[in-house]
């Protein structure tokens, strides 16, 4: 296994030499790489980023997410077609970082509900916008990695089985899928049962609190969660996510509206330990 750290504990756009202190300051923390926001399609931004990070001798992963205007789902086909437009960019964009895969909610959209349960149509859908990127992604050298949320963040995946049947439905091996340890804190019942339900299909583990803060330090059932992730034998990226109040735009968009570490440096070196310690990692 291999350590990361998620970006958008400092923003969502780190492409700027400003951030290159955050990560010398991670990879003398011992982390083996992290996870790069991608919102926009500056292709150019993310190959210059990616050179840094080289430098720095960390590895680098992209994270991203669908929304409104770009929603997999939606009944508008025109809307779909932009699904599939922005995910091929945040494709380009990521093969450009030289980023091997892409999480992040990009099987459906983020905050969009219709107020019903997902209908068979709307998984249908998924499933077709997603059998027209994996060809894509395959040409990119970039798995997505699906990521299914709590069910005040989405409607169409919720569980670990949930998503997974999905992704076994599109049959590609670029598309994949994440466990997050924050949105199954909320939605499953054992964590061990929820990994045993996926492995097969997973690529990618975020690592996050209860309350977005430093792992180990709230409710997520983390002794039971790290023996899972070792019997199913996992052996891909573990990345730490968490937020902070720092970015009213991150703060609003993550429900975070108090302090609760210290540091954004201290929430990743105590992570860190927490983890290595947990897991085992050198």
């Amino acid at each position: 296994m291999k350590l990361g750290m998620n970006m958008l504990l400092w923003s969502a756009d780190v492409s700027g030499k400003e951030f290159d202190a955050v990560f010398a300051m991670l990879s003398e923390a011992g982390f083996d790489g992290v996870e790069i926001p991608i919102f926009d399609r500056e292709i150019e931004t993310y190959a210059e980023l990616g050179t840094r990070l080289e430098a720095l001798g960390l590895e680098a992963l992209a994270v991203s997410a669908r929304g409104e205007i770009d929603n997999p789902i939606s009944a508008d086909p025109a809307v779909r077609a932009e699904a599939v437009a922005a995910t091929k960019a945040n494709l380009d964009s990521a093969a450009a970082l030289g980023a091997p895969l892409i999480c992040g909610p990009l099987a459906a959209p983020l905050a969009v509900f219709s107020g019903a349960a997902p209908t068979d149509e709307e998984k249908q859908r998924s499933i077709a916008y997603l059998t027209e990127v994996a060809p894509y992604a395959e040409e990119r050298g970039v798995t997505i990695a699906l990521e299914y949320l709590n069910r005040f963040e989405m409607y169409l995946t919720n569980t670990a089985a949930d998503l997974a049947e999905l992704v076994r439905a599109v049959g590609h091996p670029r598309i994949r899928m994440m466990y997050d340890t924050f949105h199954a804190q909320i939605e499953e019942k054992d964590p061990r049962a929820a990994l045993h339900a996926c492995a097969d299909v997973l690529v990618h583990v975020h690592l996050s609190e209860n309350d977005r803060s430093t792992p180990g330090t709230g409710q997520v059932p983390w002794a039971e969660t790290f023996a899972a992730i070792r019997e199913i034998g996992y052996d891909g990226w573990v990345v730490i996510e968490a937020f902070g109040d720092a970015l009213p735009e991150l703060a609003g968009a993550t429900k975070i509206w108090r302090r609760m570490f210290e540091s954004e440096e201290q929430l990743a070196r105590d992570g860190a330990a927490f983890v290595r310690n947990g897991l085992g990692l050198a």
